[in-house]
């Protein structure tokens, strides 16, 4: 590029393991264009990843949720609308070189339309209509390329030719310090195992009562402690998963922020979960082992990423489906305890 200092405009929202997917590709955006002043929007729940990284300039958190609530619900009409339109006003004061959408829907087409910059790039088959939005698309030479090797797409058409990265998500030593407090009040010194056992989708989960059972072989056959992760609203189905266990683990459910989330799956041995955000943030922090159950989604497309980790299958012909629900769950149900408690044996014995 001309500019020596050239502008460049990431736009990706959510959700939570995409976002965690594009940190890839922002280190090597960065090895490609050491001087550029890079910008990035995110929304609000997943903000808590990119926050803090030493490649980003400035951080745009769009509170699109919030104003979506306080709009439909509260009838905060002209509120919502002022805030809406300050915050296009300030967004379109920078000028950039490269628009980036990564996301490849409507809310990100809309905002790549509103920024003022030269070039907008996405990669094919943006849905929503939000190709439409973009001067430049990248092909996807795989359509069962994982997402994070995707982004990577658009940083080699940029020019880039050293595709090495960490993706580690960055951890301040105060999420060090609340996550080391929280261990210490139980008492956790030895062999952690943290178990996420939610997902958004209802085909995605496990049955409550098999995550009790398993819980407690890993106590009572391998001697390690137990702590269930999960968001605030998770809460409840994780203690009624305790009060079905013999033995006693830690529900951590809504007590960490993501990046305390990080830092805590860091310092376990294996993390077993089903396909959602914390399992991608497992996987970005070197986790040890992450045991995956997956039923309903591709492990080719948005498996754990690297080669040392665990997929769980039923092994099913209909699998994947992408269903986010399912009157049947057979692909679900046929994971049998067993089979993933073989699977953390294995590297807790190691």
């Amino acid at each position: 590029m001309k500019n020596k200092k050239p502008s460049i405009l990431i736009i990706k929202l959510s959700a939570i393991g995409d976002v965690v997917h594009s940190l890839p590709f922002l280190e090597v955006l960065r090895d490609r264009f050491p001087l550029a002043v890079i910008d990035w929007v995110v929304e609000e729940d997943a903000s808590d990843i990119p926050e803090g990284h030493p490649d980003i300039e400035q951080l745009i958190i769009l509170p699109r949720k919030s104003w979506l609530k306080r709009f439909i619900r509260k009838g905060e009409y002209i509120g919502v609308a002022r805030e809406v339109a300050n915050f296009i006003k300030e967004f379109k004061k920078r000028r950039y070189d490269i628009v980036v959408d990564l996301q490849g829907l409507l809310k990100s087409g809309i905002l790549t339309f509103v920024a003022d910059g030269q070039r907008k790039i996405a990669l094919n088959g943006g849905r929503e209509g939000s190709s439409t939005f973009v001067n430049e698309r990248v092909a996807i030479p795989d359509p069962d390329m994982h997402a994070l090797e995707r982004y990577l797409c658009i940083a080699r058409y940029l020019g880039a030719t050293n595709l090495t990265w960490n993706g580690h998500i960055p951890i301040h030593n105060a999420d060090k310090r609340h996550v080391d407090y929280l261990l210490g009040q139980t008492g956790n010194t030895g062999t952690m195992v943290a178990v996420s056992p939610m997902a958004k989708w209802e085909s995605k989960l496990w049955e409550l009562n098999r995550f009790a059972s398993l819980a407690d072989r890993i106590i009572g056959e391998l001697g390690a402690e137990v702590i269930f992760t999960g968001r605030q609203g998770d809460k409840e189905a994780i203690d009624r998963i305790l009060s079905g266990m013999k033995g006693r683990a830690l529900n951590l459910a809504g007590e960490t922020t993501l990046k305390e989330l990080a830092y805590l799956y860091q310092r376990c041995a294996a993390v077993i979960c089903t396909d959602t955000g914390p399992m991608h943030i497992a996987a970005a922090m070197d986790s040890p082992l992450i045991v995956a159950l997956f039923g309903p989604t591709s492990t080719l497309r948005t498996g754990p990423y690297g080669a040392k980790h665990r997929v769980i299958r039923a092994g099913l012909e209909c699998s994947p489906c992408f269903k986010r629900r399912c009157d049947d769950m057979s692909c679900m149900k046929d994971i049998t305890v067993d089979m993933v408690f073989k699977a953390v044996k294995e590297v807790i014995s190691a």
